[in-house]
């Protein structure tokens, strides 16, 4: 069964030919990503992750379209979905974001899971003896890129949560809270993260 081809447009039903005719709307004259014909196979995933995908991935909100860009970077990045990734990227380019940025980005999100490794360890080892050790870990990436603060905070907030790191999850919110980010900005965050979630690991486990 696996891998899934992608559907063709001749042969959907009424209701993924309709998703689809949206997603073009949102796409313009660019070609319509093959991963939206994968979801085409599950009518409901793909008419769920597009609403999801316009709303809280390619539209400005409570934080703005290329933030969310960043956040779905991100996501693809410490996910391994090199299809997605492309697509961010290019969508990265189109808002006006540099290559340099968007592997900055890449960075940004790998040194969260690294430091997501160590603190989830002192979180579920049952032993109080690491919480007073070192961390020992560098992490100049997080203050040395062309990332602002805030956008570095909120890479973190997803990830974190992502990796089910509850110490790190809450250390970066609040840090994020203290740069000024919003509580709504925060929560569309994740929205913005889950949504991407949901596509790479439907993509990831079909293909």
């Amino acid at each position: 069964m696996f891998p899934i081809a992608p559907v063709t447009e001749s042969s959907v039903d009424e209701k993924v030919a309709q998703t689809l005719g949206r997603l073009r709307e949102m796409f313009g004259e660019q070609p319509l990503p093959e991963p939206f014909f994968v979801y085409g196979h599950v009518p409901a995933f793909l008419q769920d992750f597009y609403m999801n995908f316009k709303k809280f991935v390619w539209t400005d909100g409570q934080i703005t379209a290329k933030t969310k860009a960043t956040l779905a970077i991100a996501v693809c990045a410490v996910k391994k979905c090199q299809p997605w990734l492309k697509i961010m990227a290019a969508r990265a380019k189109e808002l006006g974001l540099s290559e340099q940025y968007i592997t900055d980005t890449i960075a940004v999100a790998a040194t969260c899971e690294m430091y997501n490794v160590f603190f989830k360890f002192r979180d579920i080892s049952g032993s109080d003896i690491y919480s007073g050790m070192a961390v020992g870990l560098r992490a100049h990436t997080f203050a040395n890129t062309s990332l602002d603060d805030q956008t570095v905070e909120l890479i973190n907030v997803v990830i974190s949560d992502i990796n089910s790191c509850k110490p790190c999850t809450s250390g970066h919110v609040e840090k994020s809270r203290q740069l000024g980010t919003s509580h709504e900005a925060l929560q569309e965050s994740i929205q913005c993260a889950a949504t991407m979630l949901a596509g790479v690991s439907f993509l990831n486990a079909v293909q």
